[in-house]
């Protein structure tokens, strides 16, 4: 279940924040650059610690499930050469994994039909 709301803030949450903070710094109505630099960094700053959070639930949810907990390692930082042991015992996605791209395609989703339907348009 914690999993769902820092899943979901990472879409919503942490932008709208970043957004408040933004209109807490701006004076005036005029856009700032200052005011884009504090959105992009406090953005940066929350999806961060959200991505962090993630990971750590993620880890104690593998050592409560007694799955293995091995270092991956990046695609592109593997050995070119032909001897792929990882390949040998490649598995699916876990239910953390799907649980993620579930989310991603949920807030994609969300997004267009916010987009095409209700946004309104700008135009006129």
């Amino acid at each position: 279940m914690r999993t769902y709301v820092v899943r979901i803030n990472l879409w919503t949450g942490a932008p709208l924040f970043a957004i408040w903070v933004g209109s807490r710094v701006q004076k005036g109505t005029g856009l700032t650059m200052s005011t884009v630099l504090v959105v992009m960094v406090v953005l940066a700053a929350c999806v961060s610690a959200l991505v962090y959070a993630l990971s750590r639930v993620e880890a104690a949810y593998k050592t409560v499930t007694g799955q293995d907990t091995q270092r991956r390692t990046a695609p592109w930082l593997r050995s070119m050469r032909g001897e792929r042991p990882e390949l040998a015992h490649q598995q699916g996605l876990t239910g953390f994994e799907k649980g993620l791209a579930a989310a991603v395609v949920l807030g994609v989703v969300a997004f267009e039909g916010w987009f095409f339907f209700f946004a309104g348009s700008s135009i006129g």
